[in-house]
């Protein structure tokens, strides 16, 4: 008997995929933020006719890379028009830690710049023609992850954010009616990157600001639990990440879900 993740996403793919052969789309697009360039990824089914919801994907710390284009690609199989976008400038991706953090850290240093670029994206999405504007979520992983939590937490008009093994820190606090998003966080219970305290603290600012948050914590799992290339770049680089094909499924399949309904929720806007 299929359980009822199974059943929903049946009716989704049912209603959101019209018949016809499937053929995905995708392309590099560059576009400027403060004068300085950026390069993000969009994907859509042009299987599809008309306009669907969109997706923004917020890469990890590595950069806007390979996963997250793949993950912009899935969205695009399961009927969104992606934006895969870019946090920290055209080329600025690597595969060493060292780097990641520079990247990071400079981005995070001026938050005011670090929303300008989200926003810049968010933008760029509404304005493609297979994007219904007033339909947008937001996706996040690791970094990307932290993102879409400070955003929603801005009031940010998005219908809903996922946040994937992200950073749960914030240095903001959402005030009462001020987050419009729904939102789901997907955590490894094992992941050394988030305390007890960071969750306890996440759930009571949303309590605090009426927010409609869902949390779920995997047993067992680390940090990059949905990356195949945990598992390698822990090893090479002496990290706690490790890659869970069990909880990556389920995340995946709970994410589906929810955009299903948080889209639902906005209605016929």
């Amino acid at each position: 008997m299929k359980n009822i993740i199974e059943i929903m996403l049946i009716g989704l793919s049912i209603s959101m995929v019209n018949s016809g052969h499937a053929e995905i789309q995708s392309k590099v697009i560059n576009y400027q933020v403060a004068g300085q360039p950026f390069q993000g990824y969009l994907s859509y089914d042009d299987a599809i006719k008309g306009r669907r919801p969109g997706v923004l994907v917020v890469h990890e710390w590595w950069g806007n890379n390979a996963y997250a284009r793949k993950r912009a690609d899935m969205l695009a199989k399961t009927g969104y028009t992606a934006f895969a976008l870019d946090m920290y400038g055209a080329g600025k991706l690597t595969e060493h830690p060292k780097d990641a953090k520079k990247f990071m850290q400079a981005t995070l240093a001026d938050m005011k710049v670090a929303e300008a670029r989200f926003n810049q994206a968010l933008q760029l999405l509404r304005q493609q023609p297979t994007v219904r504007p007033s339909k947008i979520a937001a996706i996040g992983y690791c970094f990307g992850g932290g993102i879409v939590l400070h955003m929603a937490g801005k009031g940010t008009d998005l219908a809903g954010v996922v946040s994937f093994h992200g950073s749960l820190a914030t240095n903001i606090v959402a005030g009462a009616g001020q987050v419009k998003a729904k939102i789901l966080v997907l955590n490894g219970a094992e992941d050394p990157f988030v305390t007890e305290e960071q969750i306890t603290a996440l759930k009571q600012e949303m309590h605090n600001a009426g927010a409609e948050l869902e949390f779920v914590n995997y047993p067992g799992v680390k940090h990059s639990f949905t990356n195949k290339d945990a598992d390698n770049y822990g090893k090479r680089f002496n990290m706690p990440l490790v890659y869970n094909a069990e909880a990556d499924k389920d995340s995946w399949k709970r994410m589906q879900v929810f955009l299903m309904k948080a889209f639902k929720a906005t209605g016929n806007k």
